[in-house]
């Protein structure tokens, strides 16, 4: 007897007393993953990449982001075209905030000296912690998500869904269009072979999300 059949007959043998389960299996891609809720679990996963995340309503956002940027130090800001108006106002009145919008004249230079950028997202993956940009209205190019060392990121609760796949079927239309696709799971970070933790090597160093209940 080969290897392989050896392999193949010691399977068989310990597969001789399972039985075919006694309650339909369904699986599509795409389908949701039944949680308890997506929101919630959405929040706690992406709080373990060391994440901040505020939970608030739409007319709470304004306030928040403004919140954000203080409190991570950033003082100068660029919002991508699109961006909410109502937002924008309020960050111009803001004080001790410098506020430039994006009109893909701003060079890496210029972003590399921005303290922080606001963004919309299009989905929120609840199992991942991940955040998906597909640069719409509101989320700017890539590179304003990829430079600057803060990146303050609006997340509507009703854009979360629960996996991967379900997202990657929501992002189908995007994906379709040729939009390019930032996936973002916690604030940047890498390690050598020793684990030496480095972050801010690939993009921002602090992540703050504003989670929109509406």
């Amino acid at each position: 007897m080969s290897a392989r059949e050896d392999v193949l007959a010691r399977v068989r043998a310990s597969l001789t007393d399972v039985t075919e389960p006694d309650w339909p299996v369904a699986w599509a891609y795409g389908a949701p993953t039944p949680m308890t809720d997506v929101v919630d679990r959405f929040e706690e996963t992406v709080t373990d990449y060391k994440a901040t995340v505020v939970r608030c309503s739409a007319a709470q956002v304004p306030g928040q982001v403004v919140r954000g940027l203080t409190g991570t130090g950033a003082r100068t800001v660029v919002l991508p075209a699109g961006a909410d108006e109502q937002l924008r106002r309020a960050l111009e009145m803001a004080a001790d905030l410098s506020v430039r919008v994006d009109d893909g004249s701003l060079t890496a230079a210029d972003l590399d000296a921005t303290d922080a950028v606001v963004t919309a997202s299009s989905v929120g993956i609840a199992e991942t912690g991940t955040i998906v940009l597909d640069h719409g209205p509101g989320q700017g190019r890539r590179a304003l998500s990829l430079v600057p060392d803060r990146h303050i990121c609006l997340v509507r609760a009703a854009d979360v869904v629960s996996d991967v796949p379900e997202a990657v079927t929501r992002l189908a239309d995007s994906v379709r269009a040729g939009s390019p696709l930032t996936w973002i799971s916690g604030p940047s970070a890498t390690s050598d072979i020793e684990l030496s933790r480095v972050e801010g090597v690939h993009g921002p160093r602090h992540l703050w999300v504003i989670l929109i209940d509406e």
